[in-house]
């Protein structure tokens, strides 16, 4: 009797608790801080070297072409792990993040940056654009918690990137310090972003006047007809690189829309709105976004800030449609996304946690 009472007892527990999840199911809020967690844990499980307090590039660790990660993913992370902060306020995902982007700083003149890699491992590079997507985290980070390291890095990366200005080509910032051939839009579009973050806090109006410089330049040398933005062109020959990403679009976009909520002039956020239009007919093709998570998640910032102003939710169901195929489609047995078979990138999960996060913070289902 006892054993036909507690089968009872359990029938009828599964049969509330199914009922409990058909009456409230779960949001996609929190389905997506489930796939965050998911991310995050394997960062740290299958990426990073706890000994060095560094990340590697791949889950293939032997097969890497370097011991650690470029920076370039670490600014991905950064962001990511920003975005995961506002969703989980009591805790700290950024300080390992930003202890090992230390470990790339670099100060030769002729101004500090942060080089390409791990700076006691060896000398390279200074992007303007790697340094700039760790100012933007910074920025996004003061703002959130008003702690003055973040502004302060934010202003040293600005002071470095304006190193990489000239007047040749009629103005703009270079790609790379030491093989200054190009002027690209991944370096000048968020080149304007810092610039307009800076003014925000600060009120300084020469950050707002390196904004609107840039921004003109930008427009007259690299957008196209319809809206988009070719990726560079190259100096001195003066030759476009026609080719088009996603995260040329985004800085862009987030661009325009800042530049209305300073000004409150119009024309930005009608361009803003051309922009978004332009974005989604060209870039979401058969129901997908390219391949380059990343990339992708830098068009989703821009979207987002334009949603935030117009309330049309069109700037953004299409991502959360294309995250939830990724997820569906693009992740292995042991949790993490990427297209290759085997070998999974860091940049590629931190930009789905950045992606996730940022769709969670709407509260849309």
């Amino acid at each position: 009797m006892k054993i036909a009472h507690y089968i009872k007892i359990i029938l009828t527990s599964c049969v509330f608790i199914t009922w409990c999840n058909l009456a409230y199911p779960q949001s996609f809020p929190d389905i997506y801080k489930g796939r965050i967690d998911t991310l995050n844990n394997n960062i740290y499980k299958y990426f990073y070297d706890g000994q060095n307090s560094l990340y590697y590039e791949n889950n293939d660790v032997q097969a890497n072409e370097k011991k650690h990660s470029y920076l370039w993913p670490l600014c991905a992370l950064m962001q990511a792990t920003n975005e995961e902060e506002v969703l989980f306020p009591s805790k700290d995902f950024m300080s390992p993040v930003m202890k090992a982007i230390h470990q790339y700083y670099s100060d030769i003149p002729p101004a500090p940056g942060y080089q390409a890699y791990v700076t006691k491992e060896e000398k390279d590079s200074r992007f303007y654009d790697d340094n700039q997507w760790i100012a933007i985290a910074c920025a996004d980070a003061y703002n959130r918690t008003k702690e003055k390291k973040y502004l302060d890095i934010a202003k040293s990366i600005y002071h470095f990137m304006m190193t990489g200005y000239d007047t040749l080509s009629g103005g703009g910032l270079y790609w790379k310090e030491d093989e200054k051939n190009s002027k690209n839009t991944c370096s000048n579009g968020p080149g304007i972003i810092v610039a307009l973050q800076l003014y925000k806090i600060t009120k300084e109006k020469n950050y707002l006047d390196t904004a609107l410089v840039l921004y003109s330049w930008v427009n007259k040398h690299l957008q196209t007809p319809d809206g988009l933005y070719y990726d560079n062109i190259r100096i001195p020959s003066l030759k476009i690189d026609s080719a088009i990403y996603t995260y040329n679009t985004g800085t862009m976009l987030q661009s325009n829309v800042l530049l209305y909520e300073i000004t409150r002039d119009k024309k930005y956020l009608n361009e803003a709105e051309r922009i978004a239009s332009a974005a989604k007919q060209h870039f979401y093709k058969n129901y997908k976004l390219p391949g380059n998570y990343w990339f992708n998640a830098v068009l989703l910032r821009g979207e987002i800030a334009l949603y935030k102003i117009d309330n049309n939710k069109n700037h953004i169901q299409f991502f959360i449609d294309d995250a939830n195929r990724v997820w569906k489609d693009e992740k292995n047995e042991e949790g993490l996304v990427g297209k290759k078979d085997r070998r999974k990138s860091l940049i590629d999960q931190a930009a789905m946690i950045e992606i996730f996060a940022r769709l969670a913070q709407l509260n849309l289902d």
